[in-house]
């Protein structure tokens, strides 16, 4: 009877000892996360700020932070994390504890400013616009790439970008110019040195083509006959410069349909009626299209253009100016037309 009883004893000591393993085993290896989804985790959270993050994909909040305690988990790596439904409470320790981060994809394409770029980047990734401001401007990092305030803008090319949310400005400057490089093949420099133009002013020309037509099928022409005036000695004389130094001038984004005679007359390098060559830089982030227009730039016999008003959003090219005038003059009765007067 004594033996039957030792033995009850035994089992039901083995059986509370196997529940209670059993409930320690689920606490940190059953699945604890109800969804699949990304948390972005800031290098000032702390352990409350990560619980107050993650709580609405975990099933058992308090099994969660029963296992933290027991692996001595007081905070995260910071970074971009993916946590995947059937993620056990162990699982999600070790990678917020690994820094094993989900990349994230920066996405930019041609902004007008390093100002708008940077707002564009800064919603992206952790850092701020102050410390990307700071490390684009940095002198040291312009003085070595032979860069100015006016050019810096000319290294980025608008693009998807695979990175880390937690990069470092700097980081990201640098992967930018890395890019930038190998964007400059030897096919590319190749093209740059037949027209006898540095890959800044490539860039520059690049933007002005980028500005002048939204359409990409016009692109090497309008960079041809840029190019033809380039050649001649000509000014540019070409409108999205003027609307850039209105804009510089104002110092906002003013929208401009119709540039003036007057303004042909504002006393600044970027003004291409006044001044032969190209400005002293890019008046807007080209994006490739515009690029490889300049340095795939069509052969013909075009130095004049204008809106064409029969083909809304092209232009109508012209190779004298008594031909140029008339187009011109059929614009400007168009523009009169529509009431267009800025």
């Amino acid at each position: 009877m004594n033996k039957k009883i030792i033995l009850i004893c035994i089992a039901v000591i083995i059986l509370i000892g196997g529940m209670i393993s059993l409930q320690y085993y689920n606490r940190i290896f059953a699945d604890n996360i109800l969804k699949t989804g990304n948390v972005f985790i800031e290098s000032k959270d702390d352990l409350l700020g990560l619980k107050m993050k993650i709580s609405s994909f975990l099933k058992d909040k308090k099994a969660f932070n029963w296992v933290a305690v027991q692996k001595k988990f007081t905070n995260a790596k910071a970074g971009k994390y993916t946590l995947k439904k059937g993620m056990s409470n162990n699982d999600i320790v070790n990678l917020l504890r690994s820094g094993n981060q989900t990349p994230v994809n920066v996405i930019f394409n041609n902004q007008d400013t390093l100002e708008k770029l940077i707002n564009r980047i800064e919603v992206q990734v952790e850092t701020d616009a102050t410390h990307l401001m700071r490390a684009f401007l940095d002198p040291n990092f312009l003085k070595d790439n032979n860069l100015n305030k006016k050019t810096v803008l000319g290294i980025f090319i608008p693009n998807r970008y695979e990175v880390y949310w937690t990069i470092s400005a700097e980081k990201f400057r640098d992967k930018m110019l890395k890019e930038y490089t190998l964007f400059w093949n030897a096919k590319r420099i190749e093209k740059a040195k037949r027209l006898n133009l540095s890959k800044n002013e490539v860039i520059t020309l690049a933007s002005i083509v980028q500005k002048e037509t939204a359409q990409k099928i016009e692109r090497p022409i309008v960079a041809g006959l840029y190019l033809n005036r380039l050649k001649k000695g000509w000014p540019l004389q070409a409108d999205p410069t003027i609307i850039f130094c209105i804009n510089e001038k104002k110092g906002e984004n003013t929208v401009i349909k119709r540039v003036l005679t007057a303004d042909l007359k504002i006393d600044s390098p970027y003004n291409t009626y006044l001044n032969k060559g190209l400005p002293p830089g890019l008046i807007s982030m080209p994006d490739v299209s515009a690029i490889d227009a300049v340095l795939n730039a069509s052969k013909h016999n075009y130095y004049y253009m204008c809106a064409n008003t029969d083909k809304i959003g092209f232009h109508a090219f012209a190779k004298t100016l008594s031909q140029h005038n008339r187009n011109a003059e059929k614009y400007h009765r168009w523009l009169n037309k529509k009431g267009i007067n800025r």
